[in-house]
């Protein structure tokens, strides 16, 4: 059974209502332009952690001072989140994806032209900005093309931009930047931005604001204990996918003694999972929400503790739970699914806070599994960090449910 909604009126049912103004745009043209973007959030995301040896080096920088950069960016996601959230609040939908999407062409722009490290720390912040608002504000839009039964696959087709991203977006941005630079990689996400703006402004609906918006109504969110366990959850058992992610290239090259290629491989394969899960775990959350995200933690823990032994026996033992651990990567759209049937009318702000919770986890899952591997346990040991990231997650949603049932929302 899945949380019932207090404020239907925010999700409508019926998919053509959003589309009146506009009745020759389809659904699935609408979720391919706001995909778009998620592809170009997500080559930027992570292909500037596949190039941080280039910028590093090109702006004479250690590689561990380089990484401030990249933290730099996740930062700029929890702020900008709540702030573009609530300060767009009386915009339209569609009009405030497309300032997004110019924001972030333009600040990875900067990023590509920027001369010292200090002035590139500080686009990588700025591009991090418009992240978790485009994400929010994006899956609000989905959500409201196509019947109600149907919404986390709709949010899922959004997040199928950022998977692929990690697939196929990074490695091509690593390709080209070794012909062209790595600022062409900056340069390809730019242009990518753009292209989103100009989809949007074509494909999405033009849907009036909603004239009771306010930016104080959408900080009610605040006030919601389930908003919040909601964003607990998948702060902390979401990091068990990055505590493990994050290693990848490591425990390949140290501990198995691979090549770059086979780093590349690897990592192809982990986006390969998130792909396909993203769509398996939307398509289940659609039939019974609460039973997928159990699903994803419990299936991810049991994955993830077997990672450590699978690592050691060789790359394609490893190739498996890095495979699979997508399974656990497919909870994020199920919890922004949830968080809009908790938040009541402080939607945009609850599904935006949604990618700045899941920016901690990026944080905290790598934070905790340097910890045991600093401490001599191996590249390989992320895995039972990730395990009990994931266990941990689980017994906090099972908390999340119990008092939602105290409050009768279930």
């Amino acid at each position: 059974m899945t949380l019932r909604s207090a404020h239907p009126s925010d999700l409508p049912a019926r998919p053509n209502s959003d589309l009146s103004a506009a009745p020759a745009i389809s659904a699935r043209a609408v979720l391919t332009a706001l995909a778009m973007g998620g592809f170009a959030i997500g080559t930027t995301e992570f292909a500037a952690m596949a190039l941080l040896p280039d910028f590093a080096a090109d702006l004479d920088v250690t590689e561990a001072r380089a990484a401030d950069a990249i933290s730099a960016y996740a930062l700029g996601v929890v702020v900008g989140a709540p702030v573009l959230a609530v300060a767009g609040a009386r915009v339209r939908r569609r009009v405030l994806l497309i300032w997004l999407m110019l924001a972030f062409a333009l600040f990875n722009a900067l990023s590509a032209l920027a001369p010292t490290f200090g002035l590139f720390t500080a686009s990588r912040f700025l591009s991090g900005l418009p992240h978790g608002a485009y994400f929010g504000v994006a899956a609000l839009v989905a959500a409201s093309v196509v019947p109600r039964n149907r919404r986390a696959s709709a949010i899922a087709r959004v997040f199928l931009g950022l998977t692929i991203a990690t697939t196929l977006g990074v490695p091509a941005a690593s390709l080209l930047s070794e012909g062209l630079g790595w600022r062409s990689g900056f340069v390809i996400v730019a242009g990518l931005a753009l292209a989103t703006a100009v989809a949007v402004a074509l494909k999405a609906p033009r849907t009036p604001a909603d004239p009771g918006a306010d930016p104080l109504r959408e900080l009610a969110a605040l006030k919601n204990r389930q908003v919040w366990l909601t964003l607990a959850t998948g702060a902390i058992g979401f990091g068990g996918f990055f505590a493990v992610y994050t290693y990848i290239a490591s425990t390949v090259q140290t501990t198995l003694g691979g090549s770059e290629t086979a780093v590349a491989l690897m990592l192809m394969t982990a986006g390969a999972g998130m792909t396909v899960f993203n769509l398996v775990m939307g398509a289940l959350a659609d039939r019974n929400m609460n039973a997928t995200a159990v699903l994803a933690f419990g299936g991810g823990a049991l994955v993830l503790a077997c990672y450590p032994l699978a690592a050691q026996a060789g790359l394609w033992t490893m190739a498996v739970p890095v495979l699979f651990m997508g399974l656990l990567g497919g909870v994020s759209t199920v919890l922004q699914t949830r968080l809009m049937n908790v938040a009541g009318e402080a939607q945009q702000l609850a599904a935006s806070l949604h990618h700045a919770a899941f920016n901690l986890a990026n944080a905290l899952g790598p934070f905790l599994a340097a910890r045991v591997v600093a401490a001599g346990y191996g590249f390989p040991a992320s895995g039972y960090v990730g395990a009990a990231l994931s266990l941990a997650g689980l017994a906090l949603f099972a908390l999340t449910l119990r008092d939602a049932r105290r409050q009768g929302l279930e």
